[in-house]
């Protein structure tokens, strides 16, 4: 289907991480950008806000729309889709990657940690892919991405944090449904997810330092989104896609550019078996 230059690309939860590396890259074939997520100012341990990555955006040869946004705010949303597809013409994809994530168990998990996992990862999922559906229904090949495991109904994915895994499964049951609801108007719905853990703030909080090391760099999920979103939306659609077998399938065999430490084993992500 071509490069994605001249298309424009919602992203949520694109100040740093995955949804940072997904922007570069589709920047880097001249793609419009539009760089939503919470943070608008530097925070101490968190690097990177909106402004920073919609300066990386244009340096990549990319055009920027940095927009604020809390996914947990209805008519935030939709302003920001609103202000996005009158800047920039219309939207022709829209990555779901903004989540919230505590690995605890049912007594250690509080309200109002579930209402941020469910508020951020399911409502935000269902509410932009919403906004956003008009504006993709007049789009050449448009394209819904989330960042959202394979569905498994097996308890060892649920046991250890299941408000965590109800929330993320929710945002793949949207893949799941739309899928086939805008399958008529050519919309594709796919989940994205890494074989790896990937070195994000996420893993290096949540996680050991021995799990960093043994992770990809966020370089391979942008590199399998910017494969999906080139495919024919219209035959492309529903699939839970893993970054690996993407890549695979375009043609790449050597993955150690990928890897936080060459030569060195890699730790399996969560939700795969």
């Amino acid at each position: 289907m071509g490069e994605l230059r001249g298309k424009t690309v919602f992203i949520t939860g694109a100040s740093r991480g995955i949804g940072r590396a997904i922007a570069l890259r589709c920047a880097r074939d001249g793609a419009n950008i539009v760089v939503t997520a919470k943070s608008a100012t530097p925070q101490p341990k968190l690097p990177g806000t909106i402004h920073t990555v919609a300066a990386e955006v244009a340096a990549a040869g990319g055009k920027a729309l940095a927009i604020q946004l809390d996914v947990r705010d209805e008519a935030a949303i939709a302003e920001a889709v609103q202000q996005a597809a009158a800047h920039f013409g219309g939207i022709d994809i829209l990555v779901n990657n903004a989540s919230a994530i505590q690995l605890t168990g049912t007594a250690e998990t509080p309200a109002k940690r579930f209402d941020l996992m469910f508020g951020v990862n399911v409502r935000g999922t269902f509410l932009c892919s919403q906004a956003c559906l008009p504006f993709l229904a007049k789009a050449a090949n448009p394209h819904i991405l989330n960042l959202a495991p394979p569905l498994s109904m097996k308890t060892q994915w649920f046991q250890g944090h299941v408000a965590y895994t109800m929330a993320k499964y929710g945002m793949s049951m949207c893949t799941l449904g739309m899928s086939a609801e805008f399958r008529a108007q050519g919309i594709a719905v796919n989940s994205l997810w890494p074989r790896t853990t990937i070195a994000t703030a996420a893993i290096e909080i949540n996680f050991p330092p021995a799990v960093l090391k043994a992770s990809r760099k966020p370089d391979i999920m942008a590199d399998a989104a910017h494969a999906i979103f080139r495919r024919d939306s219209r035959n492309a659609s529903g699939h839970f896609y893993i970054d690996e077998a993407v890549l695979r399938e375009e043609g790449i065999t050597n993955f150690e550019s990928y890897a936080v430490t060459p030569g060195g084993r890699l730790q399996p992500d969560l939700f795969l078996d």
